[in-house]
C-alpha cells in the first residue's frame, strides 16, 4: 500500500505531498482487581497523506490531510486523493516549503520487547501494597511497538521504531461506609516500575485522605504548592508561548532575549528523546530533525519551536515539532519549598492554564493546608489566578519528577493565587 500511494501521489497534480505509514503491534490486558478479564494482540496499520495545493502563482499554499484505509481499492484511493486536492484548494495560507534536508535515523540498538514491557508493568502493579480499605479496583494496560515510515515529495524519508505504553487504573478507598474511586492514566515508553508503584500508592493515600477531608476554607494571601502531574500545565504555558504558531499569530508577545518573568531562573529544554517517554523519536512528523536546544535559559527566551509552516513564516531554519521537554533551574530543595504556611493541592477535577492569557483555574478535590504548624486535609472550592502575574514569585525545586514526556521540578510554589473555599 505504501508504494502504491507513493506512486499515486507522485502522479497527482499537487504542489507537494507527505505520506506516513504507521505500524502498531499492541498487547492489551483488561483486569478486574487482579483477575485477567480478557487480553488480545492487535496489529494495526494506518496510512496518512497530506497534499498541498499552490495558488496565485505560488503566493499561497493550501493543504488537506486524511487517512487511507489499507483495504481501499485503487478507485477509492483515487477518489480520496482527489477529494483532498480539492479541499487543499480551499485553504489560502502564505506559501512555505516542505523540508528537503535528508535525514538518517540509526536503527534501534535492540528490538522493542512488548512482552517484557507488559510483564514489567503487571509485576509492578501487583507488587503495590493494598489494604482492605485502599485497593486497586481495575486496570487496563496497552503496550505498543510503533513503527512510523514517512516520505515527502522532496524525497525526505525516514523510518523509526519506539515503544509506547499506557496504563489506565482505578483505585478505591473506603471509610465508615463511604467509598471513593480515583482514576489514573499513566503514559510512558517502557515501565518505570518504582515511580509507577509510588504513584499508585499515592493515589490510594489521596483517596483515603479525601474521605477524611474537611471543606476548604476561604483563604487569602496564602502560597499554593503544586507537587503532582497537574503542575505540568504550569510549564506548558511557557512552551506554548515559545511556539512558532503562537508567535506568528500574535498570541505571544515574547521576544528572544526577553525575560519570561519567572521568579527563579527558569530553564526549559526541548529534547529529541527522553528516557522512558512515550514519543521517543529524533525526527518529527514532517521530517525535520528534532534538535536538543533551550527554549528558555536563565529566565530568558532563547529559541522558538514548532512545525514547518509557522517556523518558515518566522524565518526559523532548524525548528521542529517537539514532544519531550525538561524544565528546571530551581535553586531550593523541595523541603525548603514546603516550609511555613501554604496549601498543597494534589487532586483536581481539572486544572488548566490558559496559554494565551495565563489564567489558572482548577476545582479542588484534595489539598493539604499547612498553617500555624498544623496540617488540615481539605476538599472543595477552587483555585484561580493568573500565571503571568504569579510568575515573578514562582519558586521551584532542584529535585525533579517525570510525567511521560515532561521532566519538571518536583515542587512548584506560587504566590498571588485565589482560593475560593466552601466553608
Amino acid at each position: 500500500m505504501f508504494e502504491l500511494l507513493k506512486q499515486k501521489l507522485a502522479a497527482l497534480p499537487c504542489a507537494a505531498w507527505e505520506l506516513t505509514e504507521t505500524d502498531i503491534n499492541r498487547w492489551e490486558f483488561y483486569f478486574i482487581r487482579h483477575r485477567l478479564d480478557q487480553n488480545r494482540i492487535a496489529e494495526v496499520k494506518t496510512h496518512t497523506v497530506r497534499v498541498y495545493q499552490s495558488m496565485e502563482d505560488g503566493k499561497y499554499l493550501g493543504s488537506a490531510s486524511g487517512e487511507i484505509s489499507p483495504t481501499a481499492s485503487e478507485a477509492e484511493i483515487d477518489k480520496a486523493l482527489n477529494d483532498l486536492l480539492f479541499q487543499a484548494g480551499l485553504v489560502k495560507n502564505p506559501a512555505y516549503t516542505l523540508t528537503d534536508v535528508p535525514v538518517t535515523v540509526p536503527p534501534r540498538a535492540e528490538k522493542v520487547d512488548v512482552e517484557g514491557i507488559a510483564e514489567a508493568f503487571l509485576t509492578a502493579v501487583r507488587s503495590v501494597a493494598e489494604t482492605q480499605t485502599e485497593f486497586i479496583n481495575s486496570y487496563e494496560l496497552f503496550v505498543s511497538e510503533v513503527t512510523r515510515h514517512t516520505l515527502n515529495s522532496n524525497g525526505v524519508e525516514y523510518r523509526c521504531t519506539y515503544p509506547s505504553s499506557m496504563l489506565e487504573l482505578v483505585v478505591n478507598a473506603r471509610r465508615e461506609g463511604h467509598e471513593i474511586e480515583l482514576y489514573r492514566n499513566f503514559s510512558s515508553g517502557t515501565c518505570g516500575a518504582e515511580k509507577l508503584k509510588q504513584d499508585i500508592t499515592d493515589a490510594m493515600r489521596f483517596g483515603r485522605d479525601r474521605l477524611a477531608a474537611e471543606p476548604t476554607p476561604k483563604l487569602a494571601d496564602i502560597d499554593v504548592v503544586f507537587s503532582t502531574q497537574d503542575a505540568v500545565s504550569l510549564y506548558e504555558y511557557f512552551t506554548d508561548r515559545m511556539s512558532a504558531g503562537f508567535k506568528f499569530r500574535r498570541l505571544s508577545d515574547w521576544e528572544i532575549g526577553q525575560s519570561v518573568g519567572a521568579g527563579d531562573a527558569l530553564e526549559i529544554e526541548a529534547l529529541p528523546t527522553l528516557e522512558n517517554a512515550s514519543a521517543n523519536y529524533p525526527v518529527d512528523e514532517e521530517g525535520s530533525v528534532i534538535a536538543q536546544r533551550f527554549l528558555i535559559r536563565g529566565g530568558k527566551a532563547e529559541n522558538f519551536w514548532g512545525g514547518r509552516q509557522f517556523s518558515r513564516y518566522l524565518g526559523l531554519e532548524n525548528s521542529s515539532i517537539v514532544h519531550n521537554f525538561r524544565a528546571g533551574g530551581g535553586t531550593e530543595s523541595a523541603a525548603a519549598l514546603r516550609e511555613g504556611d501554604y496549601l498543597e493541592l494534589v487532586e483536581f477535577s481539572d486544572c488548566q492554564v490558559d496559554p494565551v492569557g495565563g489564567d489558572i483555574a482548577g476545582e479542588i478535590r484534595l489539598g493539604y493546608l499547612h498553617r500555624g504548624g498544623e496540617t488540615k486535609i481539605v476538599t472543595g472550592g477552587s483555585v484561580s489566578g493568573n500565571l503571568h502575574d504569579a510568575a515573578p514569585g514562582m519558586r521551584f525545586s532542584r529535585e525533579s519528577a517525570q510525567y511521560d514526556s515532561w521532566v519538571i521540578p518536583a515542587v512548584t510554589r506560587l504566590k498571588h493565587l485565589r482560593i475560593t473555599g466552601i466553608a
